[in-house]
């Protein structure tokens, strides 16, 4: 009897799946009742084997009625792929499968026949195909024939199911059927093809990930300007010490000419004429997809010149090589020094790729990327009081890597801004001999140097993971060779020479030799980080006299641990003939309650044996934007003292700062305010910003309601509020007002990869077409981008089938929709309760109709031919529901 109602309460069309699972709980708790009454001792132990014998006993000559099983919803499991609901027919408590449905989850082919009563394909392998015939009862697979009864396969209306322990028999699915939870459980030892693609799928992403190759819908590239401003830069620092006054003035604009990226920084000195070697100005053009010339640069030029140059080189040069940060093959250790606790930005390519506060002691490192081609790599430094905001200094990373047969160039020509109005020529030449060896040659020209013609050729070679070499020759001026090993416990040594030509004018350089040892080391914890080095130099000089040599060592040791930060440097300089100078510094900074922070400093020379200076300064951040530093060091080795005092502010759109600083000779104060502006014609927006703007770009995202679902913003299409969005860099605003996202601080040349989330809105008809997009920034430019939100309508209803028991719901029906011209525009299936929806059709009328080639497969015939509806324009979209289609066989007429 509990089995007669379990099957009335899970017949389809009588309660939806869940309320169905939820009686099938209660049933079972009544039966535990019951079994536990006297006289119902049965142990539930022979429950499990008399359903085992009962599915053994199955498979008779009986073929099951329409009466005698019921089709259900049922839970498929499988491990590592997931879970899907299916439908499926219980029969004596035997589950069988849909073959379709649970080979399509799978992934593995399966044709069936019109009349739904053969399924074939090829289970993984093409060669292993497989036919599963009801007529003939029986299935093929691999030319191996399995003979069944007739109660082993069902044909219903909507498909052919298969009792699901030939699954486990034939194709090694083993499917373990729990009846009280409606539940199938699959388990397998081969790779299924579903698992396999999901590796795969799987793979491509962490590979596109490595390679920044995410592929998106939408690729913005570059639009063609021919004068356009957008960004501006502005500081003013004034200084006044021992009675003089200083002022400077520095003005950046950054404007596009003629399609090309045209900067401009203009310097002003109090009491200093305006020179125009103190400007730094230039034009340049990139299109990185030209494979003989990416960069095109006017103006002030960065030659990388090997000789001495003090002054700008204005002239012109032209490459081939991307200003895309391209793919690292491993990593180059640079350290150095500023002032304590200064920001220092790293660029590589003109791209930032990290950036970090430098420790008390004013020490920094990084973890440099070393990439495929000429690396220049920029170190931008900013002070607490926005000191040398403008201050950049250029590093050489030693090794040039190509991918094999790969040329690059770079050719520079100009006049440098000196008295003697120097000629300067470069030409350099690159080329990826093998993926591990990279050679190059070129030469460089000096009218303002005896010899003037420099010729110079150079290699890079990787042995393994860990060890590169590189040396560099140019004639008559130097050689040097480079050796650097990184063991796997990350332990790096260095080991580097340098010879100077004696007769050499080019560079400017006291030493005829140089020696270099580097031993470095990064530690890491759960709780603390720590880096190490020790370097010695030996150098040789040449004076009028003689040659002499002398030695530095240093010993470096910086630590992060429980909040406390510690750098102890030891230095020691020997000389011939002059007395050792040794000595230690030990600096710290202590994190206080209240937001203050404590850095204490000492120096002790081992020369004197004393304590040459202590210094201690507090800082605390104040009105949540600025901060107050105070600091006192006493000077004992001459006897004197620094007292003083900072304020600083970081506001949105400006920051400010003021200082003062007292000794026996006196005071000196400092202020400096600085700030960007930013501009875009096209939606007329002028913002402030805090933070330098020139030769950045920005993206403006102007979701709106597309109400004609053309992807075209027409004149009555209004904005659309709540769009969230995800970037891989910049400083993300929302404009509740427009409900524009602006984003700011965007590298020039950079392809972003932008992700919009299609579940933003709140109102299911505003979907979304377009999800992701790739765009190329500009610099001085706001990149503006309309995203069109469609709003959508909906059709909703339901199939009944019409048989001897009554009217019911029928799933796997296909409805189809055509608009007014009787175009195809969509889809959709009938779920197993018979009700259909799509979500996703644009304003106009519409109809509505059962697909008749399937209609004609299962011998059936619809009540109406079709329904014709109407979606009206709307805001918040429109929607139809209540459609009904009674199917019936071709034999039955309807009343």
């Amino acid at each position: 009897m509990i089995q007669r109602f379990t099957y009335y309460f899970t017949r389809p069309g009588y309660f939806s799946p869940i309320s169905q699972r939820v009686m099938v709980y209660i049933l079972f708790l009544v039966c535990l009742m019951v079994n536990s009454l006297p006289g119902f001792s049965q142990p539930m132990a022979n429950y499990t084997n008399e359903t085992d014998t009962i599915y053994k006993s199955a498979g008779s000559g009986h073929e099951p009625t329409n009466a005698e099983y019921d089709e259900v919803l049922i839970t498929l499991n499988v491990p590592r792929i997931g879970s899907i609901e299916m439908t499926a027919v219980i029969y004596r408590e035997i589950v069988y499968l849909s073959v379709k449905e649970l080979f399509d989850y799978l992934k593995i082919r399966n044709t069936v026949s019109a009349d739904q009563r053969t399924v074939e394909g090829y289970f993984i392998n093409p060669t292993a195909t497989y036919s599963i015939n009801k007529t003939w009862n029986q299935i093929i697979y691999q030319g191996k024939k399995y003979e069944l009864q007739p109660s082993d396969i069902v044909v219903t209306g909507t498909g052919l199911y298969l009792r699901s322990d030939f699954f486990g028999r034939v194709f090694g699915l083993s499917c373990q059927f729990n009846f009280r939870s409606l539940t199938v459980n699959l388990s397998t030892n081969v790779e299924l093809p579903a698992l396999k693609e999901m590796k795969l799928e799987t793979i491509r992403k962490n590979m596109s990930q490595l390679k920044n190759e995410k592929v998106a819908d939408t690729i913005l590239k570059k639009t063609f300007s021919l004068l356009r401003l957008g960004m501006l830069d502005w500081s003013i620092m004034s200084t006044r010490e021992m009675k003089q006054s200083n002022l400077r003035v520095t003005v950046g604009i950054g404007a596009t000419i003629a399609g090309g990226e045209a900067n401009m920084f203009l310097n002003y000195y109090k009491g200093s004429p305006f020179k125009l070697k103190d400007q730094y100005y230039f034009w340049r053009n990139v299109n990185n997809e030209n494979k003989i010339m990416k960069q095109l640069v006017l103006g002030k030029i960065l030659a990388n010149p090997s000789s001495t140059i003090f002054n700008g080189i204005t002239g012109i040069q032209i490459s081939n090589i991307p200003t895309t940060f391209r793919r690292s093959f491993g990593t180059y250790t640079l350290s150095d020094k500023t002032e304590p606790g200064w920001l220092v930005e790293l660029y590589v390519n003109n791209v930032l790729v990290n950036y970090t506060k430098a420790d008390p002691s004013g020490f920094f490192t990084f973890e440099v990327p070393m990439v495929y081609g000429n690396s220049v790599v920029n170190l931008r430094f900013y002070g607490p009081y926005g000191e040398e905001r403008s201050r950049v200094k250029n590093h050489s990373i030693p090794f040039n890597f190509l991918p094999q047969n790969k040329l690059e160039y770079s050719l520079s020509a100009g006049r440098v801004e000196d008295s003697l109005k120097s000629k300067f020529g470069r030409a350099q030449f690159n080329y990826g001999l093998h993926k591990r060896v990279t050679i190059g040659a070129g030469m460089e020209y000096l009218s303002s140097v005896s010899g003037r013609i420099m010729p110079f050729i150079n290699a890079s070679i990787r042995l393994g993971s860990g060890l590169f070499i590189t040396g560099e020759h140019i004639q008559g001026v130097r050689s040097n060779a480079l050796l650097s090993y990184k063991l796997p416990s990350n332990l790096r040594f260095e080991l580097s020479y340098l010879h100077y030509d004696k007769d050499q004018k080019a560079i400017h350089i006291n030493f005829l030799e140089e020696r270099r040892l580097a031993i470095s080391k990064p530690f890491r914890g759960n709780k603390y980080s720590a880096f190490s080095r020790l370097t010695i130099n030996q150098f040789t000089e040449l004076t009028k006299l003689r040659k002499s040599k002398y030695t530095s060592a240093e010993f470096l040791i910086s630590v992060v641990a429980f909040g406390i930060s510690t750098n102890l440097t030891s230095y020691a300089v020997l000389r011939e003939k002059y007395i050792p100078l040794a000595f230690t510094n030990l600096s710290m900074t202590f994190r206080l309650p209240k937001g203050i922070s404590f850095l204490p400093q000492v120096q002790y020379e081992y020369n004197r044996k004393k304590i040459s200076f202590l210094k201690a300064e507090i800082e605390r951040s104040i009105f949540k934007r600025g901060s107050l530093n105070i600091s006192y060091q006493w000077d004992l080795k001459y006897n004197n003292y620094i007292a003083s005092l900072g304020l600083r502010f970081n506001l949105s759109f400006v920051q400010a700062a003021f200082a003062t600083r007292h000794n026996k000779q006196g005071a000196a104060t400092m202020e400096t305010i600085s700030g960007g502006l930013m501009f875009d014609s096209k939606t007329r927006y002028v913002g402030l910003n805090n933070q330098n703007t020139v030769g950045r770009g920005g993206l403006m995202i102007s979701p709106y309601l597309d109400l004609n679902c053309n992807n075209k913003r027409d004149a009555n299409e209004p904005s659309a509020a709540g769009l969230k969005i995800k970037i891989n860099g910049g400083r993300v605003q929302r404009n509740a007002r427009d409900t524009t996202i602006r984003i700011t601080g965007l590298d020039a040349y950079t392809s972003y990869f932008l992700e919009l989330d299609k579940n933003s809105f709140d109102n299911i008809s505003w979907q979304l077409s377009k999800s992701t997009y790739r765009i190329n920034i500009e610099p001085n430019h706001f990149t503006f981008l309309e995203i069109p939100v469609a709003v959508v309508g909906e059709v909703a209803g339901t199939v009944y089938v019409k048989g001897n028991s009554g009217t019911k719901g029928i799933g796997r029906i296909m409805v189809n929709i055509y608009n007014s011209d009787s175009s195809l525009v969509a889809r959709t299936v009938t779920e197993e309760d018979g009700y259909f929806s799509y979500l996703g059709l644009r304003y106009g009328n519409y109809f509505i109709k059962i697909d008749n080639g399937q209609l004609s497969k299962l011998k059936m015939k619809s009540s109406k031919e079709f329904i014709r509806v109407e979606l009206k324009k709307s805001k918040e979209g429109s929607a139809v529901n209540g459609l009904v289609f009674i199917l019936s066989s071709t034999d039955v007429n309807f009343e």
